[in-house]
């Protein structure tokens, strides 16, 4: 639908093409980064929260656990309750959501209100990881795969660089401080938004009948049958990369894994937002197979760091553009309730989060570090077939 809030962008007076909306993207990646951070940070500074708020370690861990699980809970029924509200509106108030509860986590010296706080964040997470790929395309719709990449770049910049530098942060200035800082970067976000980003309208009529319409459009099962196997892949590893790297002795230490990770990470982003307008299949092939790769030559080579590090770096890369390209798939396919698409993909990204944590839990009990790269590449390996698989919906050439 339209209205007079749904405005095409302005033009280039001298060329006449629509201008590139930089500034909202850019708004859009920020609040993906404070929505990272939010949900990370207390993993990074337990030892000293729990001690401040009297826990113990196992407990203060429920903060970063009720988080995700809110996400994956409410994703699904919050965007359609929101679904009718403008969507700058709507971003506006998540932010100033956002620093509310990141306030009270900074002054909480109840265990109880804290987790409170992180549920209430969880919620607004997954209402902001619904609406935010979908905005970035109605940003730019003949561009919409960049787009999309350059708002979520925020999350992988929040994840390879934000998240080692708020636990820094923590360490100097205190973790409460840290979610203070949390807050003010929240309420100066949603001031930029009122100045940057356009006032979208809502959705006010489903063509179709909402939910279960949009599980039904072709292609977005195959998406998010490839994206759930995906995550299972990924935390089935990268939960335990700690105990994988210490135990394969690799004369590196788990920090320098992670750093190697986060650098390509930031530049599958890039490669996401340059070949998901061009060669959207061929490069989520790409991704896939190439993340299979580095996890089969983990389980082959995972003592040798001339191998880990090079595969950390390239399995960075397709973590970095994977969710983009997936994402990008979902609102192509539903491309008359995209918001609805992303919410199921952001509940059943949580649950792969969720479900492959446990299940690399059991294979490391059961049969040690060495089969975790094993087990994630078989589970890759069932992305790679079923996108390969969705060539007409789904995973199509490009238009």
């Amino acid at each position: 639908m339209t209205s007079t809030t749904d405005l095409p962008l302005a033009e280039d007076p001298l060329s006449g093409v629509a201008r590139w909306p930089l500034g909202g993207l850019l708004v859009l990646a920020g609040a993906a980064f404070v929505t990272i951070l939010t949900e990370a940070l207390p993993a990074g500074v337990l030892p000293v929260l729990s001690t401040d708020l009297h826990v113990t370690e196992a407990r203060a861990g429920l903060l970063v656990t009720v988080y995700a699980l809110a996400a994956a809970l409410t994703a699904i029924p919050v965007t359609a309750w929101t679904l009718i509200v403008p969507r700058r509106t709507l971003l506006v108030a998540l932010l100033l959501g956002f620093a509310a509860t990141n306030a009270v986590t900074a002054v909480s010296a109840e265990f109880a209100l804290t987790l409170a706080a992180r549920v209430v964040s969880g919620v607004f997470a997954g209402l902001l990881w619904a609406m935010v790929p979908a905005y970035a395309a109605r940003l730019a719709p003949e561009r919409s795969g960049k787009a999309i990449a350059t708002a979520l770049a925020g999350m992988t910049v929040g994840l390879s660089l934000g998240i080692p530098a708020g636990t820094a942060l923590g360490g100097l200035i205190g973790w409460r401080w840290t979610f203070g800082l949390l807050t003010v970067l929240a309420l100066a976000l949603a001031a930029a938004a009122l100045r940057h980003l356009p006032q979208l309208s809502g959705e006010r009529a489903r063509r179709g009948g909402g939910l279960l319409s949009t599980i039904r459009t072709p292609g977005i099962a195959a998406i998010n049958a490839a994206s759930i196997a995906t995550v299972l892949g990924f935390y089935v590893l990268y939960t335990y990369i700690a105990p994988f790297v210490e135990r394969s002795q690799l004369g590196v230490g788990t920090g320098t894994v992670l750093f190697v990770f986060g650098l390509g990470s930031m530049g599958g982003v890039w490669f996401a937002g340059v070949t998901a307008d061009r060669r959207p299949r061929t490069a989520t092939l790409g991704l896939l197979a190439l993340a299979t790769l580095c996890l089969v030559a983990f389980g082959l080579f995972g003592g040798s760091a001339v191998a880990v590090l090079p595969g950390a770096l390239l399995w960075g890369a397709t973590h970095g553009g994977i969710p983009t390209l997936m994402q990008t798939a979902g609102v192509r396919a539903a491309v008359h309730d995209p918001d609805t698409a992303n919410s199921l993909w952001v509940t059943g990204w949580n649950i792969g989060m969720a479900g492959g944590s446990l299940l690399g839990g059991a294979v490391l009990t059961g049969a040690g570090t060495s089969a975790l790269p094993w087990v994630a590449a078989a589970l890759l390996a069932v992305s790679v077939l079923t996108a390969a698989l969705a060539r007409r919906n789904g995973f199509p050439p490009a238009g």
